[in-house]
């Protein structure tokens, strides 16, 4: 086999599927429930809490809807894209196996590679929001986190390490170590607490709605001393490109496949579900905000729940505070559960070493790769600010988005007599509506996010050529 055959050369399909029910790596121990819980948990988070707030503030006015809507149509068109392949091959992995089965081995190994960083980052930025609201919880009651332990070097003067952001990822993993089903009944009620504040929030904020506060709804176009402008179709549109990072998740859920209870059922339906549920709850709370508190008030740390303080409602904004802090335990959980099946399974293949393709013999985790990112996420979490964190995120699951969409392109022409447990509707149309708008959001990323992923897209090449191509297990097969 030549050099470049040795790149494109793939998993077959009908293998994969044949596959189904007879790996044992994992304990088949999810519902459909817990599974749209892990999507839930994924997606609600601080776009409800925080982003939607502070881009109606800063981009979009009470506008912030059709950014959520223009997101959403981005993240809709891979999410059923996505619930094909899982309903075809649901094998973990998500979109490295995907990729692995339509578009060959380094196609594949980029994507995962690419997953496992944005994944872990992702944790890192949610464990750091999170340590923001526990410590103005503490504060409220009295209570004081030592300075050096309240955030990172250039956070604030005489902060070295955030203690409690690190302090959380830890926990996570080691509650990802014990036992997926313990982990994943944790995260059910967290995100049951989550979706009940929401529903509060949705529920007496329409009671208090001023429709004089959605006016203008899409307030003018300006340009800040700084040359930055806001407002406008492109305000609207840059608070699409923030909010995004708020409406995937769900994909985080399919790298879960092998401990699916039935996953060629369960795993398309949660998909769409997690998403479909998330997704009327952000434009709820979108309109609710913006009609509760004039868009201008709302660029605040947590301005949720700011705006009912604003009402007198102390009571809401305490509940809402506590459902956040809860909530966000959830966003880190699915995010770290997937990061920790990519690397499973491109260990499992060969393309990592095998070590981290073993389960703990008593708990049928992957805690090897576990406990590895638990600790890197902690370190990243206590030693770099929020900012330089968020910077980083979105490229590699935009990524993965164009490789979902184009993959389901590929493969309905090639073997489009295969068994498909859900099948994408209007294709081609779906597929390249997902395409185009991941392309278009990938353009509005900044350049320091570019470089990054170039550096790591790099050390990923180094990988797989020095290391990877030579024990795929594809390899090892041939030979």
């Amino acid at each position: 086999m030549d050099f470049l055959s040795r790149l494109v050369r793939h998993k077959s399909i009908e293998q994969l599927q044949g596959e189904v029910g007879r790996r044992s790596d994992f304990r088949r121990v999810l519902g459909l429930w817990q599974l749209t819980a892990i999507g839930i948990g994924g997606i609600i988070g601080v776009g409800v809490f925080v982003l939607a707030g502070q881009q109606a503030a800063i981009n979009a006015g009470p506008a912030v809807i059709l950014s959520f809507l223009i997101a959403g149509i981005a993240s809709a068109a891979a999410a059923l894209c996505y619930a094909e392949f899982a309903g075809m091959i649901p094998v973990t992995g998500s979109a490295y196996t995907y990729g692995y089965a339509v578009l060959g081995e380094l196609a594949a190994w980029l994507i995962g590679w690419d997953l496992l960083l944005e994944y872990a980052l992702i944790v890192a930025v949610v464990a750091i929001g999170w340590s923001g609201y526990v410590q103005s919880a503490l504060t409220g009651l009295g209570l004081h986190v030592p300075v050096w332990a309240q955030g990172a070097i250039g956070t604030g003067e005489g902060h070295v390490f955030n203690v409690i952001a690190s302090l959380v990822t830890l926990g996570v993993a080691a509650l990802l170590v014990l036992r997926t089903e313990w982990g994943a009944r944790f995260n059910t009620l967290v995100v049951a607490i989550k979706v009940a504040a929401v529903v509060l929030v949705i529920g007496i904020g329409a009671f208090y709605v001023n429709p004089a506060n959605w006016a203008p709804f899409i307030p003018a176009r300006v340009v800040g001393a700084d040359g930055v402008g806001h407002f406008g179709f492109q305000g609207v549109a840059a608070a699409a490109a923030v909010v995004f990072f708020a409406v995937f998740g769900y994909d985080t859920l399919t790298t879960a496949a092998e401990e699916s209870k039935n996953p060629q059922r369960d795993l398309p339906r949660a998909v769409l579900l997690s998403l479909g549920i998330s997704m009327a709850m952000y434009l709820a709370v979108s309109l609710v905000l913006t009609g509760i508190a004039h868009y201008t008030t709302l660029n605040t740390a947590a301005p949720v729940a700011d705006a009912f303080t604003g009402l007198g409602l102390r009571w809401v904004a305490l509940t809402v505070s506590v459902a956040a802090v809860f909530g966000l335990i959830s966003v880190l959980f699915a995010f770290m559960l997937g990061a920790t099946r990519i690397w499973f399974a491109l260990s499992r293949d060969g393309l990592l070493p095998g070590w981290f393709a073993k389960v703990h013999p008593r708990y049928g985790t992957p805690h090897r790769p576990t406990i590895v990112l638990g600790v890197f996420t902690a370190l990243v979490a206590g030693l770099l600010p929020i900012e330089e964190v968020a910077k980083l995120v979105n490229i590699g699951v935009l990524s993965a988005f164009i490789v979902i969409c184009t993959s389901v392109l590929i493969l309905r022409r090639r073997k489009p007599e295969l068994h498909r447990a859900f099948r994408t509707p209007w294709v081609p149309l779906v597929p390249l509506v997902g395409v185009a708008f991941s392309i278009w959001l990938l353009a509005e990323l900044p350049a320091i996010t570019w470089k990054v992923f170039l550096i790591w897209v790099s050390l990923g090449l180094v990988i797989y050529l020095g290391y990877g191509m030579r024990h795929s297990r594809l390899e090892r097969d041939r030979v």
